[in-house]
């Protein structure tokens, strides 16, 4: 069973505190994320893992046992980065087995695994062609492969599909989901991508300036972000913010209104409010219903037609832009005012310092 433990773990460049203690547990058999944005410290604490970089503090274990010290090749990790990496004089077929022949196993337990990681990713047919023959999603099936015939127990993904346009990111996508419940190993998987870590994670783990700022299921942080950033990272569009204040205290709700919100009553666990406490108040783009008359007035700034939805970006009356989702068929053009009502019970207040208020 190859669960992780990562208690405390630091990474530190000389002054420079890079991962500041890192606490998680991966169970067997879970694809993990971690995301957040450029220089957050995810692709190091992949690499710590790996063993590609050494742990500065705090302790990693593997399966149980604490491999701090212990060499990539003997941790049961196969990592697949952003780079194909592979060598352009050798077939798909030596370049998928080269590890396993500097290994010197047996030649026909070697060929019975790249035939078998080929069938598992559909790459039979290409065997006998060479990197230099094949397109950029052929490439990272053949790095995929390679990590496929040591048997790991963990598969690292250090952002594989950066380097693929649009159509074959999504197609890799299925790959790599298809591939993690045709084998159930423990997969951790790195992007910036916040679209990828929702359509591939069993569990997320959001890093800012190498803290982890919540983990949870794709759909918990989406709906219940623990603090500002992680709701303004996770989602697309991202969560609209609008600035209010508290008007009205009652049992298990209160009112809020502000310069661009007419008072709305959120129901949320009042414990440590005042009158006139500030709060900011989060809602989805998909969150804000058309109305006659709304809480939120705007004047329309653009509209984007996508066929099942129509994003529309406006303006309100302090100048703060809002996103919001509507129905394909929604007409509405620019300069048009919109009124939008949030859906109360989907909105999210969060408080001075950041933080989401309990319901």
């Amino acid at each position: 069973m190859a669960g992780l433990s990562l208690q405390n773990l630091q990474k530190t460049y000389g002054k420079v505190e890079v991962i500041k203690g890192v606490n998680l547990e991966i169970e067997h058999g879970e694809f993990v994320v971690f995301v957040g944005p450029s220089g957050c410290g995810k692709s190091t604490l992949l690499r710590m893992i790996a063993g590609l970089e050494d742990i500065t503090g705090g302790e990693l274990s593997i399966g149980g046992q604490v491999v701090n010290t212990v060499q990539p090749r003997d941790r049961g990790v196969a990592m697949v980065f952003q780079s194909y990496a592979l060598y352009p004089h050798m077939t798909v077929y030596d370049n998928v087995g080269f590890g396993l022949r500097i290994k010197k196993t047996p030649k026909a337990e070697r060929d019975a695994k790249i035939r078998e990681a080929a069938r598992i990713l559909q790459m039979e047919h290409l065997l006998d062609r060479k990197p230099a023959q094949l397109s950029g999603g052929q490439r990272q099936r053949v790095a995929i492969g390679r990590a496929i015939v040591r048997e790991p127990e963990v598969f690292l993904f250090d952002e594989p599909l950066s380097n693929l346009d649009a159509s074959l990111r999504m197609d890799m996508r299925m790959e790599i989901s298809k591939l993690h419940q045709d084998l159930g190993a423990t997969m951790i998987y790195v992007t910036h991508d916040q679209v990828e870590a929702m359509t591939l994670a069993d569990k997320i783990v959001v890093l800012n300036a190498g803290v982890v700022q919540q983990v949870g299921s794709p759909l918990d942080l989406y709906h219940h972000p623990a603090n500002l950033f992680v709701a303004g990272f996770i989602g697309s569009p991202k969560m609209n913010f609008v600035e209010v204040k508290v008007t009205e205290i009652a049992s298990g709700t209160v009112a809020v209104s502000g310069p661009d919100l007419s008072a709305i009553s959120v129901p949320v666990a009042t414990a440590g409010l005042d009158i006139g406490s500030p709060l900011t108040l989060g809602t989805r783009a998909h969150h804000l219903l058309p109305a006659d008359q709304g809480a939120i007035t705007g004047t329309v700034t653009l509209v984007e037609h996508l066929g099942n939805e129509t994003i529309v970006n406006m303006r309100l009356a302090s100048g703060k832009a809002v996103v919001v989702g509507l129905g394909g068929d929604f007409r509405v053009a620019v300069g048009d005012t919109l009124h939008l009502n949030p859906d109360v019970e989907k909105v999210v207040l969060f408080d001075s310092a950041g933080e989401a208020l309990p319901r």
